[in-house]
C-alpha cells in the first residue's frame, strides 16, 4: 500500500500545464541547443582545418588531417562529456541540481571562447591547444545531461512529463540546425568577400589567409546561448523533490514551490522525516538493496544507451559517400576552402531539417500517448530494418540512379532514432530512481551512451574503411568495409531492441511511484517486491 505523497510533490504532479513549464523548458532546452550546437559544429570546420594546417605541398588533393589528429580534435569532446556526466551527475545529487547547473553553464560559455581562440606557432601546438579546450567544453556539456533532464522531471507534471523532457531534448535538433545556418551564413560571407582560386588551380591560393578566423568563429557563436541563459538558471528555485526529499527541508519546498505555482502549500517536514528516515530510503547506491531494486532497470538505461550511439554516431561514415554521389559535395580539389566549408555546411543542414528535427518532434508529441517503452522498440526495431535496407543491396545503392533511395533511407534512419531511443534513452533514466540517486543514475547512463558514442564515431571509423588497401581514405588501415559495418550496426539495433525489456514504462507514473520512495516497507514481509511490481512493459 502507498503511503500518502507529500502535499507539494502531489501540487506538482497534477498542476496543469501553465508558464512556468515552458520556462523551465526554454531555459533547460537552451543549454541543450548549446550542447549541441558546440559537439557538432566541429565536425562542419575539420576539413576548412586540414586545408589550413596540413597541406602539403605538390599535392593533388588539399591538407586533411591525419587520422590521430582527426580523432583527437572531433572526439576529445566526447571524452569530455563522458566524464562531466559522471562527475556532475553525482554533484548535482550532493549538492543540488541548481548550484552545479550554473557551474555547467559558466565552463561552457569560458571554453567556447577559448576554442576559437585557440593559439600556437605550429599545426600541432594550435591543434593540441584546440584540443584542450574542446576537452573542458566537452566537460561542462557532460553536467547537462543529467541535470536538465533532472530538473525538467522534477518540474513536470505526471500526465505531460514526458513531452516535457522530450521538449528539452528536442532543443538538440536545433542546435545542430543551427550550427549548420551559422556556417553557411559565415562561410558564405567570407567565400564573397575574399575571393579564391579552387585548389586545382592554385594550391597555395585557394585557402586565403582569413579563412583562419571562420573557424574560430563558428565555434565561439556557442558561447552566446550558452551566456544568455546563465542569468535565468540562476533565478530558477531548487527542485522541490530535491529540496524535500534529499536535502530534507520541506519548509523551503513549500515557499518554492507556493511561488511557482502560485497556490498555498503546507510545509510537511514531519512527514518528509518520516519518509527520509525509512530503512527503505536510506540504502547506498553500491548497496545489495539498491541492486535488487534498480540494478535492472540501470543495467538497462546503460547499455540500451550505450547501443543506441553506437549505431546513432557511426551513421556520419557514409554521409560524405552520400553527399558526393548525389553532387551536394564535388571533389574536394575542384574548391576552394570556404567553398567546400559552405557545401558540407549545406548537405548537413539538409540532413538536419529533413531527418533530424522532425524525429524529435514526433516524440513530444506522442510520448506521452503511446509510452516510452512502444516508442523505443519501434526506433530500434526500425533502424535495424533501415540499416539492413542499406546493407543488403549496398551495391546496388551505390551504382548511378540509386542514390535518392539511398538518401532517403539514410534519412529515415535519423528519423527512427529521434523518434525512438535517442530521445527515450534520455527521459526514461530521469524518471525512475529515487531522488537522491537520480541525477547520478542518469549521468551513468549518459556516460554509457558517450562511450558507444566514441566506438561509433572512431571504432568504425576505422572498420568501415574499404578491404582494399588502395582504396582506403589517407592515413587509415584497411577495415571490414561499410557494408559489413552496417550489418554490425543492425546487430547493435537488434541487442538495443532485446535490453529495452529491463526498462519500465514511466508513462503517466509520479517519479515517486516509480522509485520506489513512497512505498510502505513492507518487502521484509514479503509483499511487495519493487523489482517486479514496476512493469516492464
Amino acid at each position: 500500500m502507498a503511503r500518502d505523497q507529500l502535499e507539494v510533490l502531489n501540487a506538482l504532479d497534477v498542476a496543469k500545464t501553465q508558464l512556468y513549464h515552458f520556462t523551465a523548458i526554454i531555459i533547460a532546452g537552451m543549454g541543450f541547443f548549446t550542447d549541441a550546437y558546440d559537439l557538432f559544429c566541429i565536425s562542419l570546420v575539420t576539413k576548412l582545418l586540414g586545408r589550413i594546417y596540413y597541406r602539403v605541398d605538390g599535392s593533388l588533393t588539399p591538407g586533411t588531417l591525419p587520422p590521430n589528429v582527426s580523432a583527437a580534435v572531433n572526439g576529445v569532446a566526447f571524452c569530455g562529456t563522458l566524464s562531466g556526466q559522471l562527475f556532475f551527475g553525482w554533484l548535482g545529487d550532493k549538492m543540488g541540481r541548481k548550484k552545479v547547473y550554473g557551474m555547467t553553464l559558466m565552463v561552457m560559455v569560458i571554453c567556447s571562447l577559448a576554442s576559437g581562440l585557440s593559439f600556437g606557432h605550429t599545426a600541432k601546438s594550435v591543434m593540441a591547444t584546440l584540443c584542450f579546450f574542446r576537452f573542458w567544453l566537452g566537460f561542462g556539456i557532460g553536467g547537462d545531461y543529467p541535470l536538465s533532464a533532472t530538473i525538467m522531471s522534477e518540474y513536470a507534471n505526471k500526465k505531460t512529463r514526458g513531452a516535457f523532457i522530450a521538449a528539452v531534448f528536442a532543443m538538440q535538433g536545433f542546435g545542430i540546425l543551427t550550427g549548420g545556418i551559422v556556417t553557411l551564413i559565415v562561410s558564405s560571407a567570407f567565400k564573397n568577400h575574399f575571393k579564391a582560386p579552387p585548389y586545382s588551380a592554385d594550391a597555395i591560393g585557394s585557402t586565403v589567409p582569413e579563412a583562419d578566423f571562420v573557424w574560430r568563429i563558428i565555434l565561439m557563436f556557442g558561447a552566446i546561448p550558452a551566456g544568455v541563459t546563465y542569468y535565468w538558471r540562476m533565478k530558477m528555485p531548487e527542485t522541490a523533490r530535491y529540496t524535500a526529499l534529499v536535502a530534507k527541508n520541506a519548509k523551503q519546498a513549500a515557499q518554492d514551490m507556493t511561488k511557482v505555482l502560485q497556490v498555498e502549500i503546507q510545509e510537511e517536514q514531519e512527514k518528509v522525516e518520516k519518509i527520509t528516515l525509512k530503512e527503505s530510503n536510506q540504502f547506498g547506491l553500491f548497496s545489495k538493496e539498491f541492486a535488487h531494486r534498480h540494478g535492472l532497470h540501470l543495467l538497462g538505461t546503460t547499455t540500451t544507451w550505450f547501443l543506441l550511439d553506437i549505431a546513432f554516431y557511426s551513421q556520419n561514415l557514409f554521409q560524405k559517400d552520400i553527399f558526393s554521389a548525389i553532387g551536394w559535395i564535388p571533389k574536394a580539389a575542384t574548391m576552394n576552402a570556404l567553398e567546400e566549408v559552405f557545401r558540407i555546411a549545406r548537405a548537413q543542414t539538409l540532413i538536419a531539417l529533413c531527418g533530424t528535427v522532425p524525429g524529435y518532434w514526433f516524440t513530444v508529441a506522442l510520448i506521452d500517448t503511446i509510452g516510452r517503452f512502444t516508442i523505443q522498440m519501434m526506433g530500434f526495431f526500425f533502424m535495424m530494418v533501415f540499416m539492413l535496407g542499406l546493407a543488403i543491396p549496398y551495391h546496388h545503392w551505390t551504382t548511378p540512379g540509386n542514390h535518392i533511395g539511398f538518401v532517403v533511407m539514410y534519412g529515415l534512419t535519423f528519423f527512427f532514432a529521434n523518434f525512438g531511443p535517442n530521445s527515450t534513452t534520455f527521459i526514461v533514466p530521469a524518471e525512475i530512481f529515487p531522488a537522491r540517486f537520480r541525477s547520478t543514475c542518469h549521468g551513468i547512463s549518459a556516460a554509457a551512451g558517450k562511450a558507444g558514442a566514441i566506438v561509433g564515431s572512431f571504432g568504425f571509423l576505422y572498420a568501415a574503411q574499404n578491404k582494399d588497401k588502395t582504396k582506403t581514405d589517407r592515413g587509415y588501415p584497411p577495415g571490414i568495409g561499410v557494408k559489413n559495418a552496417l550489418f554490425v550496426l543492425a546487430a547493435c539495433n537488434l541487442l538495443g531492441l532485446i535490453f529495452t525489456f529491463l526498462v519500465p514504462e514511466s508513462k503517466g507514473k509520479s517519479l515517486e511511484e516509480m522509485s520506489g520512495e513512497n512505498e510502505e516497507e513492507e518487502r521484509e514481509h514479503g509483499n511487495v517486491d519493487l523489482s517486479n511490481k514496476i512493469s516492464t512493459v
